[in-house]
């Protein structure tokens, strides 16, 4: 586990170290040979695991077919559950092997030991006449069956890390069930739209209250709908130190002067960093300030205020409005809007592409969805660049081709030194027309790599922005779906596809 990590990141983060070796210890005993971890050599054990990983890569393709035929026999089993009658797909239904823990960001708990989850750890839930799942592991036999038909979770077990939180199996993405209660979210964000003139105009006459209580509210509110923040939930100390609105410290909040500018930093969700500098309201300006004096940097921010009141007051605001609810209208409703105002009629289908996600790389700026950049994006970057180099080079060859080519002279030879094929000018001018149109074509990828080198489109898609925008888009601008939505994206969504080309947010 901690040798194949070696030429990862984490072997210089030093708590990832730390938590390794703190549980690794436990394991050893106190009077173990093995005292301090830097005097551990793991390169045989890395070696190994490489030589493995390449001698599954040197498989025939009969070989990787029977391996694939045969996990999915054992696995078949588990793979489905009958609901009212009718055959629905498992979503996750594997359970996570031992491990070391990752998390995202900077997270305290990195690099401690997951233990193995046991049939004795996993309680069911089926129905009453319903026969009891095999257990796969023989002499052993499940924690608890339920038979609780008013929640949709299959099975669930204590989180190995944080045991406080559940692990849950569900029905797949692309599962009825799944489809009905997507459709119900994305129908209350839209729903939203009715309310949020009101709800604009209540928040904003709030901000000159005399209760502080309520301008905390409001301001917070304000943050929420402008910044896509999450509510925040009070964490214990040895979880990840992220924060939402309710949870701001004075730290995390910086008025700048001579400007109405706040500049944010915290840790968001999956620790991830929020950092940006936005202009907001005078008065939110001014109400921020006014939280913040004679308060340390470590105190709230919204002193009165907690999730459990914020959430309150919303669902007094719109029935079933949350932060979340709002974060799904923005994300869509910006979706929605830019995808209106920037598609043309007519066009090129990889312009198109771009437009895409030009508008869904809005959504994640606003929803803070980051991503490191891959190791292998400069390596692709300059792949690109050697072959616009290489289409260039060749279209200086064309043109030296297609002057010789109107004066009646052969072309030259190659780089090759081989005798190249006589062409009629038109057929040189049209292989220089589709060079280009190459070079275009590249050139415009590789913008979109370096522009979306640090957005993670995806959590957007599958969470914030309701499908419906993006089917519709494409039948209005005849973009294939698969352009768009990947294969689980296509199954999860299936509910959207017959929607109307004319479907607005």
């Amino acid at each position: 586990m901690f040798a194949v990590m070696k030429d990862t990141d984490y072997m210089q983060k030093p708590k990832f170290l730390e938590n390794f070796w703190n549980d690794w210890r436990k394991l050893l005993g106190k009077n173990h040979i093995i005292q301090k971890l830097e005097d551990c050599d793991f390169t045989p054990i890395y070696q190994w695991h490489q030589q493995e990983k390449e001698k599954k890569k040197q498989m025939s393709t009969e070989e990787k077919k029977a391996l694939k035929e045969d996990k999915l026999k054992q696995e078949e089993k588990y793979m489905w559950a009958v609901v009212d009658g009718v055959k629905e797909k498992v979503g996750n239904f594997r359970v996570e092997p031992p491990g070391l823990f990752r998390g995202r960001g900077e997270h305290p708990k990195m690099g401690k030991l997951k233990n193995r989850i046991r049939p004795s750890d996993i309680t069911i839930n089926i129905g009453k006449d319903a026969p009891i799942p095999e257990c796969p592991i023989p002499g052993e036999s499940w924690k608890e069956i339920k038979h609780d038909n008013t929640v949709t979770w299959l099975a669930f077990w204590n989180d190995p890390i944080n045991p406080k939180e559940f692990k849950y199996v569900f029905l797949a993405a692309s599962s009825s069930l799944k489809g009905q209660s997507d459709r119900e979210k994305y129908e209350k964000a839209r729903m939203l739209k009715n309310f949020i003139d009101n709800i604009r105009a209540a928040y904003q006459k709030d901000f000159k209250s005399k209760d502080v209580t309520k301008k905390q509210i409001a301001v917070a509110t304000y943050l929420i709908d402008k910044l896509a923040l999450r509510a925040g939930n009070e964490k214990d100390d040895d979880e990840a130190d992220t924060v939402g609105c309710c949870t701001l410290k004075v730290a995390n909040v910086e008025c700048i002067p001579g400007s109405y500018n706040l500049k944010f930093d915290f840790l968001g969700k999956d620790s991830i960093r929020y950092e940006n500098t936005v202009e907001v309201k005078p008065e939110v300006y001014d109400a921020i300030g006014t939280f913040q004096k004679g308060k340390k940097q470590t105190d709230d921010l919204f002193d009165k205020l907690d999730t459990t009141k914020l959430n309150a007051h919303l669902k007094e605001l719109m029935p079933g409005l949350t932060a979340k609810v709002f974060r799904t209208y923005n994300a869509s409703i910006t979706l929605d809007g830019k995808l209106y105002e920037e598609t043309e009629d007519g066009g090129d289908l990889a312009e198109k592409v771009i437009i895409y996600n030009r508008a869904n790389k809005e959504v994640a700026i606003i929803c803070n969805h980051q991503r490191t950049i891959s190791k292998s994006h400069d390596a692709q970057m300059s792949k690109l660049t050697e072959k616009i180099e290489e289409l260039k080079s060749t279209i200086k060859e064309l043109k030296t081709d297609l002057d010789r080519a109107k004066k009646g002279k052969p072309p030259l030879k190659g780089p090759d030194g081989k005798q190249k094929r006589n062409l009629s000018p038109d057929a040189i001018e049209k292989k220089i027309a589709s060079t280009n149109q190459k070079i275009e074509k590249m050139e415009l990828a590789m913008k979109t790599k370096e522009d979306l080198k640090t957005v993670a489109l995806g959590t957007s898609k599958i969470n914030y922005l309701d499908p419906r925008i993006t089917v519709a888009w494409c039948k209005r601008h005849e973009v294939p779906i698969e352009k768009i939505f990947n294969k689980s994206l296509l199954a999860k969504f299936t509910w959207a596809m017959d929607v109307d080309p004319q479907f607005r947010f």
